[in-house]
């Protein structure tokens, strides 16, 4: 029986993850209003302009019901922008900016730098036998993570050390790149296999 799974369709990259959940067998709901929320076994929070999001899900009475679910167990992936929506602690967010706190990460927006800054890289992801490239756009750079959030892979920053790039908490996974802008389906698999 195929998994009815919602994208958050009020901006950023809804298009290219109903495409990747759809290739994989998924009933993909766009969520744009609370009743668009009915049903679903699982949701994507996909990457975008956190604030702008934020504001939208708070104007269309998105917020709290979605809020609700999520802590209730709804799984969800939220990519970029959707691991900001989803951290516990934003960095550099606007003070209006609202989020769901469901994921015990500290997080900065735009962490690995600006547009100008977008980069790619192969990443050892764990349960992956093969890399997986990684696409940063004005990703979000993880600061801190509690021992309860598991580590699925991590990035070399340039100044020494490393950082975590997807991870995830209880029925919350997040990643500061974009998996949904390459032909390569297995965090999306990942995410979906484990609604089993």
């Amino acid at each position: 029986m195929p998994k009815t799974v919602g994208v958050l369709a009020l901006q950023g990259a809804s298009r290219e993850h109903t495409a990747a959940l759809e290739k994989l067998g998924a009933n993909v709901l766009q969520v744009r209003m609370p009743e668009h929320l009915r049903g679903l076994e699982a949701l994507v929070i996909p990457g975008g302009e956190s604030t702008t999001i934020s504001m939208l899900l708070e104007s269309s009475g998105t917020f709290e019901p979605l809020a609700d679910l999520i802590s209730e167990g709804l799984p969800v992936l939220g990519t970029c922008a959707g691991m900001i929506l989803l951290a516990k602690d934003v960095i550099d967010g606007r003070p209006d900016q609202k989020s769901f706190a469901q994921i015990d990460i500290t997080v900065r927006r735009n962490g690995f730098g600006r547009q100008i800054a977008s980069f790619e890289s192969d990443l050892k992801i764990s349960g992956f036998t093969t890399p997986f490239r990684g696409v940063f756009i004005r990703a979000p750079l993880v600061q801190s993570c509690d021992p309860s959030v598991e580590t699925l892979a991590t990035i070399e920053l340039d100044g020494g050390g490393q950082s975590t790039v997807l991870c995830r908490q209880r029925n919350v996974t997040v990643s500061s790149f974009h998996p949904e802008l390459t032909d390569d389906l297995r965090i999306h698999q990942m995410f979906l296999e484990n609604l089993d």
